[in-house]
């Protein structure tokens, strides 16, 4: 309890902001379609948001050490309050896919503030209960985020207004903490390339994971309303998927810490495979099986980030995981940049069945370059332990400090 009454300012903006942007990719969907924005131009502002997301990564750590941290956090907090704000006052959807840049660079920002917060905060007695509480929070208010839009009307100016008023009041509890601002951090040189020559399997992993998740939050919407759901049942529909995520944590990480990694992730690729063949296939007219489907394929793809980010790590130094994380970030960043426009376009195309079925696709791929990997690889004895990781910043790597231990044969 005093662990968490420490954070609780840092946990309290952790949950506003996960409310206000969680929300507003879906709600922008929705909204989009209640102005006749196209499929593709709905899936453009998926992306739009992740160039932000990743912009705002390798900006964080620098304005931070330009202004320090509480007006880092005004700075980017007041970023996408206006990006939020201007929704309503110029309804075009190029406008819409800048300012939804905007909102990726903030939310990015803040998280990176918040991360370095919190890294210089904890000890190494209590850093495991920190991260636990923190990913708690994290994983419950992007749940609720889902919720939220049910109680929004769509492309309505009081609708953004509260979005931008939970976004601006995330930076109260910072303001007025009694928290002192840690030491400003040094500038963390994000190296593209180390993670693919460490791991290529791990690289694959997480640029799946940023094609699948990105574009499933996206463009869930979207699928959604081909297929009949209202906002209501989106909203559900949605929430069920990150309670699934939710719920793999446990038996994800049992599972990869006692078999080799490679094999998780192939494991966890078919399995995700399966999911996309139900959903292409369920009967639409029973909403429970739609439910159903996305806490399975939530269950099944949600994992795969952390396990390919352990794997990453048990052929790392530990003097390079740091970087290792941001250069899986930049690749899970890609991923997310693509994949919303590409789904949207094939559903534009095809109908809604078809972006399971481009998701299967990258699935089954990521199973084959595990099989290859098996091959002509070699396990490692010495592994990090698996934790949930959230890809929020590239902080996230200097807050988690892995400490080998021999594999149990």
């Amino acid at each position: 309890m005093i662990l968490i009454l420490s954070f609780s300012s840092l946990l309290l903006s952790v949950v506003l902001l996960q409310l206000g942007s969680g929300a507003l990719g879906p709600f922008d969907v929705i909204s989009g379609l209640a102005l006749g924005f196209s499929d593709r131009q709905l899936g453009l502002l998926g992306s739009a948001h992740f160039i932000g997301f990743i912009t705002g990564c390798w900006w964080g750590p620098r304005l931070i050490g330009s202004v320090g941290h509480s007006r880092a956090f005004a700075c980017f907090a007041a970023i996408g309050t206006i990006g939020i704000l201007l929704h309503m006052m110029i309804v075009d959807p190029w406008v819409w896919a800048l300012l939804r840049t905007l909102s990726g660079l903030s939310i990015a920002g803040c998280f990176t503030v918040i991360e370095a917060w919190m890294q210089a905060k904890v000890s190494n007695q209590n850093r495991g209960r920190a991260l636990g509480i923190y990913r708690t929070v994290d994983l419950a208010a992007g749940g609720l985020a889902q919720l939220l839009i049910t109680f929004l009307m769509p492309a309505h100016f009081i609708a953004y207004n509260i979005l931008a008023i939970i976004c601006c009041a995330s930076l109260l509890p910072l303001i007025v903490t009694r928290l002192p601002p840690p030491v400003t951090p040094q500038h963390l040189r994000l190296q593209p390339l180390l993670a693919l020559k460490i791991s290529p399997m791990a690289t694959s992993g997480v640029l799946v994971a940023g094609v699948t998740a990105a574009g499933f939050r996206m463009v869930g919407p979207l699928y959604g309303d081909r297929i009949g759901l209202d906002i209501s049942e989106v909203a559900i529909f949605l929430a069920f998927y990150t309670l699934g995520g939710g719920l793999a944590q446990y038996p994800a990480g049992w599972l990869a810490d006692k078999i080799d990694r490679r094999q998780v992730l192939i494991i966890l690729s078919f399995a995700s495979l399966l999911t996309c063949v139900m959903t292409m296939f369920a009967p639409l007219d029973r909403i429970w099986i739609i439910y159903l489907c996305s806490t399975l394929f939530g269950f099944a793809s949600f994992p795969i980030y952390s396990v390919a980010a352990a794997h990453a790590n048990d052929h790392s130094t530990i003097e390079k995981m740091v970087e290792l994380s941001a250069s899986l970030l930049f690749y899970f960043s890609i991923g997310a940049i693509l994949s919303p426009f590409l789904l949207a376009l094939l559903i534009d195309r095809f109908g809604p069945a078809s972006m399971f079925f481009g998701i299967g696709l990258v699935y089954l791929t990521l199973a084959g370059i595990g099989g290859i990997r098996m091959i002509i690889g070699r396990e490692k004895h010495h592994i990090t332990p698996y934790v949930y990781t959230p890809r929020t910043s590239y902080f996230i790597g200097r807050l988690l400090r892995f400490k080998r231990r021999p594999r149990d044969d």
